[in-house]
């Protein structure tokens, strides 16, 4: 009896165990974007989401052309290395970790690359119209500022770096768990675009907590993406993007 006692005991704190792990897993993918925990509700999900509803420079934004400002801005140097290939199913998007090494340098000031991922549609719009999907290059300065290059990506031809992202998605069985291709090296470099001038201004991070300070870089230039390719996102991820925030006030500036 006494054994069998043991046995029940056992069996409880698993079951409690894996309700523990269920519950966080769904309090780490806290939001959504549709329904009760869309963006119009991002706010008010958790106490530190609370930039999503008060911020006054929210991300992502509907780019006028004739309303930026052009500027002699710095032009962004790319200095991206092939790595090998880390890549999460978050919960919200398809996300690639980069190792350290590669950077972009702005003028006098360098960001190391850690991540990118993708949203469909773009984010962000010019002159009212989103591209078929955006890919957000995420890079952070020493002092700890965040810089997001986002690449407009077009339906044209296959694209090869995303080919080669997707044939591996099969392999992300569990939401939220880094899966590591040791024989696999892509380069971020393949995914920018031949024209490399850009819209520049302070926004945030376009997902919860919706953090500000963010310095953005939208180039001009498109990336070609092959319908099936966006197809194959769309399965996973059929619309992944946050809308359009207020400009209030803020100056788009755009490269000569």
């Amino acid at each position: 009896m006494p054994r069998m006692t043991a046995k029940i005991v056992m069996v409880a704190v698993v079951l409690l165990t894996a309700g523990a792990a269920s519950f966080g897993a769904e309090e780490t993918h806290h939001f959504s974007y549709s329904g009760a925990t869309g963006p119009a509700k991002w706010g008010s999900l958790e106490p530190d989401y609370s930039a999503c509803a008060l911020g006054k420079t929210q991300s992502p934004i509907d780019i006028k052309e004739d309303a930026a400002k052009p500027a002699d801005l710095p032009p962004i140097r790319f200095d991206y290395k092939p790595v090998t290939l880390k890549m999460i199913d978050n919960g919200h998007t398809i996300e690639i970790n980069y190792e350290p090494g590669s950077f972009i340098t702005v003028g006098d000031k360098r960001y190391e690359l850690l991540r990118f991922h993708f949203h469909k549609p773009s984010e962000e719009k010019i002159n009212g119209k989103s591209a078929d999907m955006v890919a957000h290059l995420v890079h952070r300065s020493a002092d700890g500022q965040l810089a997001v290059v986002a690449v407009l990506l077009q339906s044209g031809p296959i694209n090869p770096l995303i080919r080669t992202l997707w044939a591996h998605l099969p392999h992300l069985k569990e939401k939220g768990t880094e899966t590591v291709f040791d024989t696999v090296s892509i380069n971020a470099a393949d995914l920018l675009p031949q024209d490399r001038g850009y819209y520049t201004y302070g926004g945030s991070l376009t997902t919860p907590p919706c953090s500000e300070g963010v310095t953005w870089f939208v180039l001009k230039g498109r990336t070609a993406i092959s319908a099936d390719e966006i197809a194959r996102f769309a399965r996973l991820y059929p619309m992944n993007a946050r809308p359009v925030q207020a400009l209030n006030g803020r100056q788009v500036e755009v490269s000569r």
